[in-house]
């Protein structure tokens, strides 16, 4: 018989700089033990997204462990076993999906994308797993055994294999998996054709909507990071645009292009008189009253709109990887610099957009195949000192040119 979940519980966002989530266990009482370890993580410099993204996955992780009636303290490798394999199984709640979405898996005719799966990703689950992992690994360090840790590490010891990495060397990785470890899939870069860009950008209604896609083709920012600007960081005499990196939440200066500060200045035009416009606040807003900061979920449903209209289902993400795509065939631009504008760490990661796509690679065969045919017919020469008859007698190939020898 299958194991029932309740959804019980919930992640609450307190407000407090100090401790700005807290999981709250199906009986309404705060869980201790997960405010100590989100304190940690917000002390070692976590930023408030990835405390919200761990509080989410320890929650799930307290749902199932409330369900099968074992305490956190207690859980142990055959928990860990059944929690990997409920991830892997049961299908997503219905409720995460949109009324309007397409059925699970259905691939778009426009854009080639397939819909998320009715099952949690390869890479959900890796998440959850290294969420929990952390959890435990904090309490150990923090208060000593006899916690185990229900996630070990990779059975050949090797998850400290990069610890004294060279950096004039490619990142190692672990010979053999952990244990309930999914197998990490193989990233793909999902790029827009140029020829879909301009149909997705005619889609758009508003001068704040082409300003900020503009932005975000021309500087490979990420969503969230385009989003968070202030006004002081916007230098239009220099065509530079500031953003908080995501990982090191440092400031960078991305240049951007020209018609992305002339779609800025049509926007601020419109907008003038309407929302504040000091130095320290938001660049981008809501075009209906009551006027409030732009935010991912606004700003993703002006996307889907115009993904409605063309049938599409592209990203603000997939803006991101177009944008690498673009820098990375320009010649003048080295694979260093292209690393620098998308603020990786690693210049392997970099590396990944230098893959070609199914839309780059087919037209090239095809057209190497219409190469080959075209050869096959071309009269041979012999080398020198072979008579051609005796060739075309041997092989039975077409007539030979050249003189016999």
């Amino acid at each position: 018989m299958a194991l029932v979940v309740p959804r019980a519980g919930r992640v609450e966002e307190t407000g407090e700089p100090l401790r700005p989530f807290r999981l709250i266990d199906g009986e309404g009482v705060e869980v201790a033990a997960v405010t100590e370890f989100l304190h940690h993580m917000l002390a070692d410099d976590a930023s408030p997204a990835s405390l919200r993204s761990y509080a989410y996955e320890l929650l799930g992780w307290f749902r199932f462990l409330a369900a099968v009636g074992v305490a956190w303290d207690l859980a142990g490798r055959a928990e860990a076993r059944d929690f990997a394999l409920r991830l892997k199984m049961v299908k997503k709640p219905a409720r995460s999906r949109r009324p309007d979405a397409p059925r699970p898996g259905t691939v778009n005719p426009v854009t080639g994308k397939a819909s998320p799966g009715e099952r949690y990703a390869a890479r959900t689950r890796r998440h959850a797993r290294a969420a929990v992992r952390s959890f435990y690994e904090y309490h150990r360090e923090m208060h000593g055994r006899p916690l185990v840790n229900p996630f070990p590490k990779s059975r050949s010891g090797e998850e400290d294999l990069n610890a004294h990495h060279n950096p004039m060397q490619p990142f190692r990785r672990p010979f053999r998996r952990a244990e309930y470890q999914p197998k990490e899939p193989k990233r793909i870069p999902r790029s827009i054709p140029d020829r879909a860009f301009n149909d997705l950008f005619a889609a758009l209604t508003t001068h704040r909507d082409r300003a900020l896609i503009a932005f975000y083709i021309s500087t490979g920012a990420r969503a969230s990071e385009l989003l968070g600007v202030t006004r002081r960081l916007v230098a239009p005499e220099d065509q530079l645009i500031g953003v908080i990196r995501k990982g090191s939440r440092a400031l960078q200066q991305l240049p951007a292009s020209t018609d992305a500060f002339v779609w800025l200045r049509l926007y601020q035009q419109e907008t003038r008189d309407l929302v504040p416009a000091g130095p320290d606040d938001p660049l981008w807003w809501t075009l209906r009253r009551p006027f409030r900061r732009l935010e991912y979920d606004a700003a993703r449903m002006v996307f889907n709109k115009a993904n409605a209209a063309l049938g599409s289902n592209w990203t603000l993400h997939d803006l991101r990887h177009s944008a690498a795509k673009r820098m990375l065939a320009d010649p003048h631009l080295t694979l260093a610099d292209v690393q620098w504008v998308l603020g990786h760490a690693h210049i392997t990661t970099t590396e990944l957009y230098t893959a070609p796509t199914v839309a780059e690679v087919v037209p090239q065969v095809l057209a190497h195949h219409a190469r080959q045919a075209s050869q096959a017919v071309l009269p041979r020469t012999p080398a020198p000192g072979y008579r051609p008859e005796v060739l075309q007698t041997l092989f039975g190939a077409a007539p030979l040119g050249g003189d016999p020898a």
